[in-house]
């Protein structure tokens, strides 16, 4: 759980708020109205996000991002 938590510590703070969206179940282009931010931009930092995360999947981003209580995260 500590090296989860060190992994999403590593995140910027747009990065912080496009992991939370993203995993929340909107659409890129969703997320980039949300933040007011083009959609490359979100691709970008959702791709980011995913190696910093070090997620094999996005099915794997949700369930750490899950394991990690962010509240925009869908509970199983």
């Amino acid at each position: 759980m500590q090296v989860l938590r060190d992994c999403y510590a590593l995140l910027t703070r747009r990065e912080g708020e496009v992991m939370a969206l993203v995993v929340s179940g909107l659409l890129n282009k969703q997320v980039g109205g949300e933040l007011g931010i083009s959609e490359i931009t979100v691709k970008a930092h959702r791709g980011q996000v995913m190696q910093k995360m070090k997620a094999a999947s996005f099915a794997d981003l949700v369930k750490k991002a899950a394991r990690l209580g962010l509240a925009s995260a869908p509970k199983s």
